[in-house]
């Protein structure tokens, strides 16, 4: 499909298209950001390639979709705190919490009161094989729940909590955060897309801790049933990163995972992520 300035072909018939025909490290124009957006609205996490991004760039594009959230617990690069350093090689342990929440199944942030409306993600270095991203479309998924499935979960609310995601995580870095606070937040378990108007699944594996109106035997076994439900590949796209590639999701309606099978070899870039409002 052509737009005026833009490119877009998409990549399953449920989720995910490749934009061509820009260079987002440039000024674009107004229309072609709308264009970037609706397609963003359309097929939920769009992706680019051979965009050669420096960090003031990379925030400049994000800006264009909203104000930049700072990471509530991971440091960015020196004089860049709306940056998050996305990064692992030889020497990181597999069993480390970045690589933990990043190989499970997650929005990003789902704990605090107003999660990200979207992440955009700069690969810049990418193992020659391994690595790939995979994306769900949790609109899909809940479409795909049976009648009466709805009609259980629907008016349930759930507990995100980035305590037990975050605590200790960069203590490798240096950093003690003993006193330190992190987020806990309560949403719906079906949010209304603030845009788009379709219902979504908006609980995950990695900050979801329980659904508050059910007893916790009960609410595990939903929990287990909805995860397990939401990421079949039917509602998935897989992204195969080349260097300098980008992929921009809708976090209020997409949850991601990196697969992480490319040990020994270096995986590096940057995310900045977009402010959003209140799950409802």
């Amino acid at each position: 499909m052509s737009n005026t300035n833009i490119e877009i072909r998409p990549v399953t018939p449920t989720i995910g298209a490749e934009i061509f025909g820009t260079d987002i490290g440039q000024e674009l124009g107004n229309q072609t950001y709308q264009e970037i957006h609706d397609a963003l609205m359309e097929h939920q996490v769009i992706f680019f390639r051979d965009q050669k991004l420096d960090l003031d760039q990379h925030k400049a594009f994000g800006k264009r979709f909203g104000d930049l959230a700072i990471h509530p617990a991971s440091p960015g690069p020196e004089g860049h705190p709306e940056i998050v350093i996305v990064h692992a090689d030889a020497e990181t342990d597999r069993n480390m919490g970045r690589i933990w929440q990043a190989s499970h199944w997650h929005a990003d942030v789902s704990c605090v009161e107003e999660p990200p409306m979207g992440s955009v993600l700069h690969m810049h270095t990418v193992p020659p094989s391994g690595g790939d991203t995979l994306f769900a479309s949790m609109s899909a998924a809940y479409d795909a729940l049976s009648d009466r499935m709805k009609a259980y979960i629907e008016g349930l609310t759930a507990t995100h909590d980035g305590e037990r995601v975050w605590r200790g995580r960069y203590s490798g870095q240096g950093i003690d955060d003993t006193g330190k606070s992190y987020p806990r937040a309560v949403h719906p378990v079906v949010r209304t897309h603030p845009v788009t108007g379709r219902k979504g699944l908006f609980v995950n594996a990695v900050f979801t801790t329980q659904i508050n109106e059910l007893p916790k035997n009960e609410s595990d076994d939903i929990l287990a049933f909805l995860y397990k439900h939401c990421t079949q590949p039917s509602f998935q796209v897989r992204f195969q990163w080349e260097p300098n590639s980008i992929a921009f999701w809708d976090n209020r309606c997409v949850q991601h995972l990196a697969v992480w099978d490319y040990f020994p070899q270096t995986r590096s870039g940057y995310r900045v992520t977009i402010e959003g409002d209140r799950p409802a």
